[in-house]
């Protein structure tokens, strides 16, 4: 037992632990392994000897005038005889054995202290290390357990789970690499330092690290999206209007970024300049793709609509949609991304849902429908020509008001209103012929007509004789007006016949 405190004092400078911690951890051992060893019900509590540096183990009784318990109390008169200065309240202490503990003993011992020395130890390892979430840090790759890696931080260990690592990269045991503190935990399954190659994070370290114009803060990073191992975005704000933030992060012939791209294994990085204004923003962190136009649908629900050309449609999404992805995270704004083609018929849709088709029913009032059926059909819902001519009359006598009296009526405006644009008949052409033509029909005034133009036209001018000719023909006919309203294919037959005449004498002259 001599030797105890120089193994705490060891043990606690390897832990990186207060060597209190250590002492209180073997003291409450000693305690459980004293308790189980002599099975009594007294107070024990155990404590260091100063000058030999050894663990003693006492039991407690109080001094009392009456004794009820012999185990936790002792009475005034034998208390004389072992300390003549104690009084009633004061407190004995009796040394127990400690060689006396057995094997068993030891091991409870030894699993006190060890879970003692670990919580310990947790909470070292969280008080130094939770308040560096998010920070570079070198490490080593010390084991691998399954698919994570154990790497060595120096005072302690982290664990790189499979998750953050990146699919670019192959790590054996020995190899160094530069990771970001993703988080630390107190307690549980994962417990202590989890540290990652995927996140966001680590891409804004590397730039801190490469770019002085980020390190001096005359160049912010406004945000980072990452696909670890494909792509990532990191929008980048100048606060001196001299320099360029964009040019600042590539460097001289890409050497900074270049060397942030080693660094990850070639992984691909748009370095995109910030904006408050959100549709500025979202056009440029869609490139390369070249958008048309950006329409905020909700502000408050943080969503826009993209429009690209069809050409530009693939470039603006992405392999897999992965570059609107990485630009919805970047801005924190769901879009949606529509070629001009897919925008004009949305909205040829949107207007042909507004515009009812088909004729409004309040039409057939011109087709003696009086208003107050046609005010019961819109009440109904029958809005048009079209889907009153397709309801059966088993339906129309289902609307309220509607007798089979009406739907006669009904029926009847419906067919009056189609039947204005069917096929002219032959009666009427008929009609239309002998109004056209009336004076073509009359012999005399045709005759007169004819002398007189052929008197005031010169002889040269065929133009004007064929048409004298046409109105010639027209005065030889010698059917009457009445006769065309009966027989109305008869004109064209004669004045074809008429025509024909008049072509063999020009041939004969």
């Amino acid at each position: 037992m001599g030797s105890i405190y120089q193994s705490i004092e060891i043990l606690s400078k390897e832990k990186g632990i207060d060597p209190q911690i250590v002492i209180d951890a073997v003291k409450d051992a000693m305690l459980v392994a004293a308790r189980k060893h002599f099975r009594t019900t007294e107070d024990l509590i155990a404590d260091f000897n100063g000058a030999t540096g050894a663990l003693e183990i006492f039991g407690v009784r109080q001094v009392v005038a009456d004794v009820q318990d012999p185990g936790k109390e002792i009475g005034l008169t034998e208390a004389h005889r072992l300390d003549p200065a104690v009084e009633i309240g004061s407190v004995m202490r009796f040394p127990k054995p400690t060689d006396s503990l057995g094997r068993i003993s030891a091991q409870t011992a030894k699993q006190v202290i060890l879970q003692k020395v670990r919580e310990a130890e947790r909470e070292t390892v969280y008080s130094e290390f939770s308040s560096r979430v998010g920070e570079l840090v070198n490490c080593t790759i010390k084991r691998m357990e399954g698919q994570d890696l154990v790497c060595d931080l120096g005072k302690t260990e982290a664990r790189l789970p499979k998750k953050e690592q990146s699919k670019l990269e192959n790590f054996s045991v020995g190899d160094r690499a530069r990771c970001v503190i993703k988080s630390v935990e107190k307690a549980g399954k994962n417990a202590g330092v989890i540290v990652s190659r995927a996140a966001p994070e680590l891409v804004m370290r590397l730039f801190e690290q490469e770019v002085p114009e980020i390190y001096d803060n005359t160049v912010v990073i406004k945000g980072c999206a990452r696909e670890a191992g494909e792509r990532t975005k990191i929008a980048v704000l100048s606060r001196d209007r001299d320099v360029d933030c964009v040019g600042a992060c590539v460097g001289m012939k890409g050497m900074r970024v270049q060397s942030i791209i080693r660094e990850l294994r070639g992984e691909k990085i748009d370095i995109i300049e910030y904006s408050d204004d959100p549709v500025v923003f979202a056009t440029h962190a869609l490139s390369p793709a070249k958008i048309s136009r950006v329409s905020i649908v909700t502000g408050a629900d943080k969503h826009m609509e993209v429009i690209v050309d069809d050409t530009q449609l693939s470039l603006a999404i992405g392999k897999k949609g992965q570059n609107v992805r990485l630009a919805a995270k970047l801005l924190g704004w769901k879009i949606d991304i529509k070629s001009e083609e897919e925008k004009r018929q949305e909205v040829e849709s949107a207007m042909s849902a507004l515009v009812p088709t088909g004729a409004p029913v309040s039409v057939l009032m011109m087709h003696d429908l009086s208003g107050a059926i046609v005010d019961k059909l819109a009440t109904a819902g029958v809005g048009t020509i079209e889907k009153l001519g397709s309801m059966t009359p088993e339906e129309l006598e289902a609307i309220e008001g509607i007798d089979p009296q009406t739907i006669e009526k009904i029926f009847a405006a419906v067919n009056s209103y189609y039947g204005q644009f069917e096929e002219t008949p032959p009666a009427q052409t008929a009609e239309i012929i002998a109004e056209a033509v009336p004076e073509s029909v009359n012999g005399e005034v045709a005759v007169e007509q004819h002398a007189a133009a052929e008197d005031a036209a010169p002889a040269d001018q065929s133009g004007a004789g064929e048409e004298l000719v046409t109105d010639a023909a027209f005065a030889h006919l010698s059917v009457a007006p009445s006769e065309l309203a009966e027989a109305p294919h008869a004109v064209s037959s004669v004045v074809e016949g008429e025509f024909d005449t008049m072509k063999d004498s020009e041939n004969a002259g």
